[in-house]
């Protein structure tokens, strides 16, 4: 072989394996991200869920509802003005 081929032969397998290694994994189906229930910046009828004043999800009649809440990534709720976690159990049955 010569020089060169070597050298295009070394450089081509680095390129590949920097590719692989900055792929993304592919996601698995049965992994859902970490969710957590974000309550007091609900908008009007956008509730996730019921509260102890509606029997659904969607039935909220004002902004801010302070039992009101949505779900969002984990972490989230911390960083909005006027969020708290909610500690409510969702009775929605999980998807199968």
């Amino acid at each position: 072989m010569t020089r060169t081929s070597t050298t295009t032969i070394i450089i081509g397998a680095a390129l590949a394996g920097l590719f692989a290694a900055a792929a993304p994994a592919a996601p698995s189906k049965t992994a859902e991200p970490a969710k957590e229930k974000c309550a007091g910046i609900v908008k009007a009828s956008l509730n996730d869920c019921a509260t102890s004043t509606n029997a659904c999800h969607g039935h909220v009649t004002t902004d801010s509802n302070s039992e009101a809440w949505i779900y969002l990534p984990a972490g989230t709720c911390s960083r909005i003005v006027g969020a708290h976690l909610s500690g409510a159990i969702d009775p929605t049955p999980p998807n199968q």
